[in-house]
This record gives structure tokens, sequence and C-alpha cells, in this order.
């Protein structure tokens, strides 16, 4: 498989916007060539650091790639950073999948970005649900793919159900399938199951999403992570806005990748948390199910899926009610809060009858 061939023929054919600072190599100290104001911005000197907002960003941002690198075990080469991970969900329709006549499979129940964005692009979508396991259909996607079939993308740990799709299963669809199979690894710091990032040398149409907005606590921030063969980052960074990620997003993501073993610790209470909160839930009443979970929160089936989501929110609590979601009637899908926010959610399920 070559994935220059499953680019849209219009891309292929592009020729991608040079910025300024694309177009010099080395050093140097007097910058008159982008059109910035050079007396600086008004966040220069804030709080006792130089900064530099007035100029404009590294279009591939390499001195953060090089520390992400440095964690993750990914050449700067095969990583790509997006204004948080919607970005490079959508990159990819717009890379491969040409409107109108291209398809992408998704597997509800899942992340409904997947969707949207094809919407948003003009691409079809074919729907191949999970099983009642929450597992892959085989043979579903099988039947479904054809030669106008893109993308597929495979959640996991899945959002809204929390599980870990089974690792045979997904090296079933990186063998057999000659588009682009894209797993979405949000959820990954809190499973038992390893990253596919180890696969990349093997299946050169895997792509793996990963973000910041989890584990690592900067869902404000919006930067996700793409790990990628080479040809598929180049096609993104081609398409790409020139400064698709700010300097001061940059700037705080290098600070906080200082702080791994703050990182771990969390993951450590939240996974402790959430097989505490678990046990709790299933001992209450109005609980029919608890689904095992590798992910940063619950879901679980109760008597009263609206009513007692709208009874929460008059608490001043808010879960996610997933009642209406494919394979999900009934359920609600709770966040692991920190310890008291967990027990102020068990005394509320308490009182709602």
């Amino acid at each position: 498989m070559d994935v220059n061939d499953l680019q849209r023929e219009n891309i292929k054919n592009l020729k991608p916007y040079s910025t300024a600072r694309d177009e010099y190599k080395g050093q140097a100290s007097v910058f008159l060539d982008a059109n910035e104001n050079g007396f600086g911005s008004p966040l220069d000197e804030l709080d006792g650091q130089t900064r530099s907002y007035n100029r404009y960003p590294d279009p591939l941002q390499l001195d953060l790639k090089e520390a992400i690198s440095k964690i993750k075990g990914v050449p700067i080469e095969n990583t790509f950073l997006g204004n948080g991970s919607d970005e490079a969900i959508d990159l990819l329709f717009r890379a491969f999948c040409e409107p109108g006549r291209d398809n992408v499979i998704v597997l509800p129940p899942t992340y409904g970005m997947y969707e949207v964005s094809a919407g948003i692009n003009n691409v079809e979508v074919r729907r191949v649900n999970l099983m009642p396991s929450y597992q892959l259909d085989l043979e579903g996607i099988a039947e479904a793919v054809d030669q106008h079939t893109k993308l597929i993308f495979i959640c996991s740990p899945n959002n809204p159900t929390g599980n870990s799709i089974v690792r045979a299963d997904i090296e079933t669809v990186l063998a057999n399938f000659k588009g682009l199979v894209v797993i979405d690894e949000a959820y990954i710091n809190y499973a038992k199951q390893k990253t596919f990032i180890q696969e990349l040398t093997e299946y050169p149409n895997l792509v793996v999403m990963q973000t910041f907005s989890k584990a690592w606590g900067l869902a404000a921030l919006r930067l996700g992570m793409a790990f990628a063969s080479q040809k598929v980052i180049d096609i993104l960074n081609k398409v790409k806005p020139p400064y698709n990620i700010n300097q001061a997003t940059q700037d705080i993501a290098l600070e906080a990748l200082k702080n791994v073993a703050q990182v771990n610790e969390w993951i450590r209470e939240t996974v402790a948390e959430r097989e505490q909160l678990s046990r709790d839930l299933e001992a209450l009443d109005t609980v029919q199910q608890v689904y095992p979970s590798d992910a940063n929160f619950i879901l679980a089936r109760v008597n009263d899926a609206k009513g007692t989501y709208d009874a929460l929110v008059d608490r001043g609590i808010i879960v996610r009610d997933r009642s209406k979601v494919a394979l999900c009637e009934g359920c609600l899908r709770i966040t692991i809060g920190t310890p008291e926010e967990n027990k102020t959610l068990l005394e509320a399920l308490k009182e709602i009858k």
C-alpha cells in the first residue's frame, strides 16, 4: 500500500503555503520578513519572564515535538501536533477523502466528532455497530469496505463505553484494510493495554491519535497528537494552517512535559478511584450494571437514566446522559472526579429514588 495513492488528487498537486520562517536556514538576529510588530507585545516581561509573542511561532513545533519524542519514543518526523485531536481528524478527511465519492467507517457507540467531520467534508459515513460486548464486528467491517473506503476510526479505550478493543482484532483490520486505520487513544494512559505507537513501523496505514486533554489535564490548551508514517505526517503538514499551534500553547506544553511524575500520580489515583467508584455504584439498587472501564470514566446502566440525570442536575452534579446512543440504552457516562466529588455523587444517587 502506498499512502501517496490514498490522498486526494488535488492534495497531491497542492503547493503548501510557505511561511516567512520556512524560507531561510540558520540563525538570525534581525527579523524583517513577516510584517510583525518589532517593538514587542503587551505580554513581554510578564511575571518576569521574557516572551516573544510578537513573533510567529515555529510552524512545525520542533522543540515541543522533540520533548514529546523523549517521552513517547516516536521520532519527530512521525509526529503531528494539532489544535486538539479534532484538527487531526478533520485534516485526515480533507487530505484523503474525496467529497461526494469516498466513505469512512465508524463503529458506534463511539466518539461523535468522526461523524461530524465527515458531514462537514461531505464524506459518506458507514456505521458498523460494535458487538453487544463492545468489541469489533470484523465481518461487518469487512462487508462495509469497498474501493472508496479511505478511513476506519477505532476508539480504544472506547468513548463512551470505556473498554479497550481487543488488540488482535485491531491488528486484523490493520493487516487487511488498504486505507488508513485511525486508532484514537485519548484514554490510553488509564488502560492496561499498550499503545499502538509501537507498531508504526509495522503498519504504514496506521495513525494513532493521543491528547493532552485527559491524563495531562490540559483540556483548555487544545493540543492533540497524531503519530503515523512520515508520508502521512508530511501530507498532514502540507494541508494544515501555517501556524496551527500558537506560541503560548507550545510554551505551556513544554513546561507541562517537565512534570511527568505528577501526571503519573494523577493517573494512579484516577484508576484507584475508578475501581472504587465502580464497586460503590454496583452496590446501589438503582444501578443495573457497571461496565468495565480502561478510561477515566464509567458507563453505568441505571433504572431511569433521564430521571437520574435531571435529578443530579438539580443537585448541581453534571454527568453525561448516553441513553439515546446505540447500545447504551439507559446508560449514564460518569467521569472519575476527585474523591470528594465521587463521594458527593454517591450521596446524591442514594437520595434519588
